[in-house]
């Protein structure tokens, strides 16, 4: 039976507003804090579908669009793309916004995989239903995605067999 899930109810947006503290020595947003606050975020769009324990599995085809700096805003849009048996796939967009003038810019982009651990685990819902022109698109290239990432799977278990810890 198919348990149907429309995008828009595992969507999310919150707004993280630029401190000192997260500036690295260009002025500028260091990228592993944008990069934990995208994993964080997205986690909350993949447990809407799972309803299970999730363990981060890859982020990919992440873009560092255009740079944050102090007296911005980030607001991460996260959304669900992808349902594998056990794998949720979400794209998050982070939008940055100027507070003094309003402006807003995409900055940041990427795609994340979760996984439910366990052989016998799988999610709740197994179809998504786009609710826009972003979500329909999205939808759509995800079994490509599917196909590359199990590809690059495959080439870093080679890499892997062939490094040494010495």
């Amino acid at each position: 039976m198919t348990t149907a899930i429309n995008c828009q109810q595992t969507r999310i947006e919150t707004t993280h507003r630029i401190l000192n503290g997260d500036l690295n020595e260009h002025g500028t947003l260091f990228g592993g804090r944008l990069l934990e606050t995208v994993d964080a975020e997205a986690s909350v769009a993949a447990m809407r579908v799972a309803r299970a324990t999730l363990v981060t599995a890859a982020m990919d085809h992440v873009q560092f669009v255009k740079p944050f700096h102090l007296q911005d805003a980030m607001i991460v849009r996260a959304v669900v793309t992808g349902l594998g048996h056990r794998s949720v796939e979400v794209f998050v967009k982070v939008l940055g916004e100027h507070l003094m003038t309003g402006e807003r810019f995409v900055g940041f982009t990427c795609f994340l995989t979760y996984v439910v651990p366990g052989a016998e685990s799988g999610l709740a819902y197994d179809e998504l239903i786009a609710d826009n022109d972003e979500t329909k698109y999205l939808l759509a290239g995800y079994q490509d995605r599917r196909a590359q990432r199990a590809t690059v799977r495959q080439q870093e278990r080679d890499l892997l067999a062939h490094l040494s810890c010495e």
